[in-house]
């Protein structure tokens, strides 16, 4: 079983409902609980594992529950919630799983919730996800009725509810505590750490927030144990990763890969390469707050721990490609256009600086740019980066911008010279030439 994840999942992209889950082995980590397998039994499972979230950070997930108290004395409720607000840009891999099997979602929420001894769950999900909403309360009404949900569970004294919750939207409820803000209906702002949602969460409670792709990874590491999940991986972290491609490559798509696959193994083998007339530039490994790779980078293992701090991260794994006739900057300004529009607002550099380079970088385009205008993106680049802003939206945000700059400066630099966006000519040469 090399794709854990994904291999029943239906191409003609119908529905899987809890029949056909339940004949390919749906649930069957549960009836464990029968057996004594404990909260801490679990805990210790997917802490060997080596399980990392698959949100983007990549905190591994048996450290992130070892800090939820636990025993009688231990606050209750507890709250254990999947961030399914898949907003990041060129991201839809959660979608892939909660549209092809939204079972898998309950059973990994059940698992977790068992782990930390949480009797409430919720599913925040991204408000446009509207087939996945759909799919979703059909496969937890089915679990209820089955009696994995609203019941003790297979002779423990365990019993969960799980609830959806679609989401009003902006990007900054991936932010796991402006999640829980927005779900307590509160301003989707973050709130500052410590105390941490492990231990003051959701309505103050100790909560646990996980990506989707994260929770679909339990059900497997109890069925199948520790060790056969971590050698799925080429990697020293454990599993699989849903990796995605897109832009100008031959067959764009989402594959389900042994995490530590490399970059030009994606690009090469699995997207078969720049479609015909395009060239390789660059590509944003994961998501559009993440930093160029370029061809240097292309051999690089897609995992948390091989990609240089210093040169980029995997994020999410969903990587988009820039080509040879697409305008970096113009490129870079459509991803600060949309952060500057998704900042919050709460904090002064991010609210100011965001939309300071968008304007910068609208200059560039079209054509008003000067050599102080290219030392005012630098210096910005500097300031909203980490450590500067109250959380991760802005410095993510630069990430592109500050590699741009690196790797794509003398697009920059022609802007300038040439007092407008050099593939503007490029594109109306192409079109008289076609």
């Amino acid at each position: 079983m090399e794709r854990p994840l994904t291999q029943h999942i239906a191409r003609d992209g119908r529905y899987r409902g809890l029949q056909e889950y339940g004949k390919t082995g749906g649930y069957r980590s549960l009836a464990r609980l029968a057996d004594g397998l404990s909260p801490q039994d679990i805990q210790r499972l997917v802490t060997e594992s080596g399980l990392r979230g698959r949100g983007g950070a990549g905190f591994p997930t048996g450290s992130k529950w070892s800090f939820v108290p636990m025993g009688s004395d231990a606050p209750r409720p507890k709250y254990i919630v999947a961030n399914a607000d898949e907003m990041e840009p060129g991201t839809f891999k959660d979608r892939v799983l909660m549209e092809g099997d939204p079972h898998g979602l309950v059973e990994g929420m059940i698992l977790a919730g068992y782990a930390i001894q949480a009797e409430i769950g919720f599913i925040f999900l991204r408000g446009e996800y509207r087939l996945s909403a759909q799919r979703l309360t059909n496969a937890i009404s089915e679990a209820y009725t089955e009696g994995h949900l609203g019941r003790t569970l297979h002779g423990s004294d365990f019993r969960f509810d799980l609830h959806l919750h679609t989401s009003a939207g902006r990007y900054i409820c991936g932010e796991e505590t402006a999640l829980l803000n927005a779900l307590e209906g509160k301003r989707a702002i973050p709130r500052a750490k410590p105390p941490y949602p492990q231990t003051a969460g959701l309505w103050g409670q100790p909560t646990v927030v996980q990506n989707v792709e994260t929770m679909y990874n339990l059900p497997h590491i109890v069925n199948h144990g520790a060790a056969w999940y971590h050698n799925l991986s080429r990697s020293k972290d454990g599993g699989t990763k849903l990796y995605g491609m897109s832009g100008r490559v031959a067959h764009p798509g989402c594959w389900e890969l042994p995490l530590g696959t490399t970059a030009r193994e994606l690009l090469e083998h699995y997207a078969g390469g720049m479609s015909s007339g395009f060239s390789f530039r660059g590509l944003l490994p994961g998501g559009a707050s993440t930093a160029f790779l370029v061809q240097e980078h292309l051999d690089l293992p897609m995992d948390f721990s091989s990609i240089p701090p210093q040169v980029s991260r995997l994020g999410t794994g969903t990587m988009i490609v820039l080509d040879d006739r697409t305008c970096p900057v113009g490129f870079v300004l459509n991803l600060e256009q949309f952060f500057a529009r998704e900042s919050c607002g709460w904090c002064t550099p991010c609210r100011e600086g965001l939309p300071w380079v968008a304007r910068i970088l609208e200059s560039f385009e079209e054509g008003r740019a000067t050599n102080d205008d290219l030392t005012l993106l630098e210096m910005h680049a500097e300031f909203l980066g980490p450590g500067r802003t109250f959380c991760a939206l802005a410095p993510g945000a630069v990430e592109p911008l500050k590699s741009a700059l690196k790797y794509f400066r003398d697009d920059f630099v022609r802007h300038i010279r040439m007092g407008q966006c050099p593939w503007n000519i490029t594109l109306k040469r192409h079109k008289i030439l076609v």
